[in-house]
């Protein structure tokens, strides 16, 4: 017998240096890239959807950056609520260069017996659109289709209200107390999106027209924007500052809202900021399950190379050596990977262009992100280096002879010290960038300990469910005596199949809970709590005849009626509104003006959770009660001074009271509810609800619309069925794209379970050689090995649907801060599709290893 072959202690010179570990690892690959198939899906899957989120995003950044000006129809747009600029105010802006106004408001289209409608207002003057231009059906110049002809006015709607009301142009609606003839379509809009979500379509009337119809009333729900272009001499970043800033100060005590070029729709860019990490993340979830994959594939590579590694040992080379030349080869192939996903992420949103402009109003234009693309390539190769270092650190220390004999159980130590800090320190850096990148670092912070737990829990559950294994009773039925022995030998696939489909289904489950939660929201709970009608801008001196009008048209019905007006917090004690750190949560409530109002004693829907109510007959100091889960979100506390600005006017009042709201009742509740003697003889309007009587008694919802539309020209009607379907595309909308992300993670759980699969069929090849050379029939095999996928499928697809219900749980009532509805039917289909799925992967390679004949395998086992 021949002694071992032992390595030599001291290398020779040409097995040292990167250069050389380098053109060793060029010189494997030219062999083709065999066995790594998953591998680069794994990764190019992965590096896509971050790649593709990013240059998309960054393609609707840059085009609100670019088109700021045309969106906000100038350089810069100041708003009042309630009332128009004084002469005062408006020579100031005048001052500084061009200006033009619009008003918004809502009201009503009256069509007589084709019913009325809520239309989001838009009142233009002669110089609208100052910048960019206006799109109708049939295309003619907009001051012409404004104008005033043979009396009537003329006006431009949303094809969505000639279909509602079953209109063509040239027909007239009544509009408060003026008559409008729709005279085209409105295509587009150059600022649409400056005006946020309406929940009606638009009109576009000249503001002589709004004038004619007597809306504009002390206290109407009305916005006046005007908007100032800046001369070219003066029109440069520093100088808007500077104005901004001398508006600000100069003008401080009017209520202006103020918006640049540079932020012309906040909200939106906020929310595009949201919607850009979720889908990161969810992109950053199907590269961590990949890497699975990559793991997987790196095992079947290190199993492939033992003799390679033998032979490099035996003629001299040292263990780091070898794993580092292989190492090298593993990352060239993860850059290919990346590569791939890198040229797809950056072309889809070219190829996309057309679909995302027509899902969002807002200018898109595809552009190359090379900062966003290199971020996607360095999560790639970062997942490819933690999932890879361990697998290939493992063959440092096997000694020569083990690698030509471990061909079936594989060694179960752990790599040296050094592979394991060099995977910690990928680790870091992976977890690092996802959290530096970060609009919200917390929820990113919070992503990584879940999915790191989550990680820990299915190595748990499988070194548990493999344990379990080894000391149940052995069952008579050899089939399944085999398939049990299967779960828990050495190699055997229970860990990458319980990762791989407990993440899958996991993410299934939390989606289908989040959809079902989501639209419950929206419409299961909404014959039973919510108003049927909210009633706009009812004029104080006529509230007594609208009540009796809706106990007309509603009798039993519950009503509820409180005065409203709309005011902007200024300040919170001393420090200015724009510069409290709100919590994400409540910066909402500091942005823009808010619906307030007053009231002697605790609104419905409302309780005191601190302090005190004040007394009925309350004269003293302005007090205000504030909704206390935003109060804690912008660190506002009793006793503290509020500053709003309402109707042009500072008002500071204490804090006496914090409220826990009940926001999901659908009825009417505010953040601020302030003691009555704080608007002492403020003109104010009143908003009033109707909830549908026990019986449904009374006037048809559109029966009710054009009653009220003749007797109350100047009150609006907001059906709550119909701003909630609004707000239900929209959520559509997200959802699809939510789906179509979360797909891809599912898509890259896929390729990791056909890769464990794959990893595990060269052992499998071996045992089913030897049992068909002793006998075994191909029932007999496939039956033991269906058994085994599906136990370890049904043992994942389990976990998943906990760990899915749990999240979703989190999601639902900690994010969106709504009801958590617990129907189990998606998560359990998911979780059958699942065993499914693995049972069917698993039967199809054993099928092709035993169409294989025995005799020629057996000779080289």
């Amino acid at each position: 017998m021949h002694a071992p072959v032992k390595p030599s202690p001291n290398p020779p010179q040409r097995f040292r240096g990167a250069g050389l570990a380098l053109r060793l690892a060029l010189r494997d690959l030219r062999a083709g890239l065999r066995g790594f198939g998953i591998f680069i899906a794994c990764l190019a899957l992965g590096v896509m959807t971050i790649a593709a989120v990013a240059s998309a995003s960054r393609g609707l950044t840059e085009g609100l950056a670019r088109e700021g000006r045309r969106i906000l129809g100038g350089d810069a747009a100041f708003s009042l609520i309630h009332r128009e600029a004084t002469p005062q105010e408006l020579a100031f802006l005048t001052a500084r260069g061009t200006v033009s106004s619009i008003a918004t408001m809502r009201g009503m289209a009256n069509a007589g017996v084709k019913g009325a409608a809520l239309v989001e207002i838009k009142a233009v003057d002669s110089a609208y659109p100052s910048l960019g231009s206006v799109e109708t059906e049939p295309q003619a110049a907009l001051p012409g289709l404004l104008e005033q002809r043979d009396g009537l006015y003329g006006a431009v709607a949303d094809p969505v209200l000639f279909g509602r009301l079953d209109l063509k142009p040239g027909d007239i609606v009544t509009v408060g107390g003026a008559r409008l003839q729709l005279r085209a379509n409105l295509v587009s809009e150059p600022d649409k999106i400056a005006a946020g979500v309406g929940f009606g379509p638009r009109l576009l009337m000249s503001q002589e027209a709004l004038k004619a119809t007597g809306l504009i009333q002390p206290g109407s729900l009305i916005r006046w924007t005007y908007r100032l272009q800046l001369p070219q001499t003066a029109a440069s970043d520093a100088d808007l500052e500077r104005l901004v800033t001398d508006v600000g100060t100069q003008q401080r005590d009017a209520g202006w809202e103020i918006r640049s070029r540079a932020n012309a729709a906040p909200s939106f860019q906020r929310n595009l900021e949201r919607f850009t990490q979720f889908l990161t993340l969810v992109g950053l979830t199907a590269l961590l399950v990949g890497g699975v994959g990559v793991a997987n594939a790196v095992r079947r590579f290190v199993e492939a190379k033992k003799l390679d590694f033998a032979t490099m040992k035996a003629v001299g080379a040292t263990g780091g050596y070898v794993v580092a030349i292989h190492l090298t080869e593993v990352m060239l192939v993860a850059a290919i990977g990346t590569g791939i996903g890198l040229a797809l992420g950056a072309a889809a949103p070219f190829g996309l262009g057309a679909i995302i402009q027509s899902i969002l109003p807002v200018p898109f234009e595809p552009t190359l992100a090379p900062g966003e693309l290199a971020i996607a390539a360095l999560y790639g190769l970062l997942t490819a280096l933690v999932f890879a270092i361990i697998p290939l650190g493992r063959a440092h220390d096997i000694p020569v002879s083990a690698l030509f004999r471990d061909r079936i159980e594989p060694d179960p130590r752990l790599p040296r010290p050094v592979y394991l800090v060099l995977c910690a320190l990928a680790l870091a850096g992976l977890a690092g960038v996802a959290i530096g990148f970060a609009y919200d670092r917390r929820i990113a912070l919070i992503y990584i300990g879940v999915m790191f737990g989550v990680f820990l829990l299915l190595r748990a559950v499988s070194l548990g469910l493999m344990a379990l294994a080894r000391r149940i009773p052995r069952p008579r039925r050899p089939a399944l005596r085999m398939a049990l022995a299967n779960s828990h030998r050495p190699g055997a696939l229970t860990p990458s199949l319980v990762l791989s489909l407990g993440l899958g289904v996991a993410l299934l489950s939390a989606l289908s809970f989040i959809d079902v939660s989501l639209t419950r929201q929206l419409t299961g709970a909404l014959p039973e709590k919510a108003p049927s009608f909210f009633f706009l801008d009812i004029p104080s001196r006529e509230s007594a005849r609208f009540d009796a009008f809706l106990a007309e048209q509603r009798p039993g019905a519950k009503t509820e009626r409180v005065p409203m007006m709309r005011g902007r917090i200024v300040a919170v004690n001393d420090t200015r509104a724009e510069d409290i750190k709100a919590s994400e949560q409540s910066a909402w409530v500091l942005d823009g003006d808010r619906g307030i109002t007053y009231a002697a004693t605790v609104p419905e829907g409302s309780r005191v959770s601190f302090g005190e109510w004040w007394p009925a007959d309350y004269r003293g100091e302005p007090l205000v009660s504030f909704d206390a889960q935003n109060a804690a979100g912008i660190g506002l506390k009793i006793g503290d001074r509020l500053t709003v600005n309402v109707l042009g006017r500072t008002i500071t009042a204490r804090v006496a009271n914090l409220r826990t709201v009940d926001w999901r009742s659908f009825g009417i509740n505010f953040v601020m509810v302030f003691s009555p003697n704080t608007f002492t003889g403020a003109p104010h309007t009143n908003l009033a609800t109707v909830t549908a009587s026990p019986d449904g008694s009374g006037a048809t919802d559109a029966a009710l619309m054009r009653r009220l539309a003749l007797d109350f020209p100047a009150v609006t009607a907001v059906r709550v069925k119909d701003a909630l379907e609004a707000v239900n595309t929209i959520v559509t909308q997200l959802a699809m794209a939510i789906r179509g992300a979360s797909g891809l993670a599912i898509a890259a759980s896929l390729l990791v379970l056909g890769g464990a699969l794959a990893a595990g069929q060269r052992a499998r090849l071996y045992d089913a050689m030897i049992l068909k050379t002793l006998g075994a029939t191909r029932r007999f095999i496939l039956s033991s090995y269906a058994f085994e996928y599906a136990a370890i499928g049904l043992v994942a697809a389990v976990f998943g649907v906990i760990a899915g219900t749990a999240a979703g749980w989190g999601i639902v009532t900690q994010v969106m801060r709504i009801e958590f509805v617990s129907d189990p039917i998606g998560a359990i289909l998911a979780a059958t599709a699942a065993v499914a799925v693995t049972v069917l992967f698993g039967l199809v390679g054993t099928i092709k290893i035993l169409a294989k004949a025995p005799a020629s395998y057996l000779r080289n086992l």
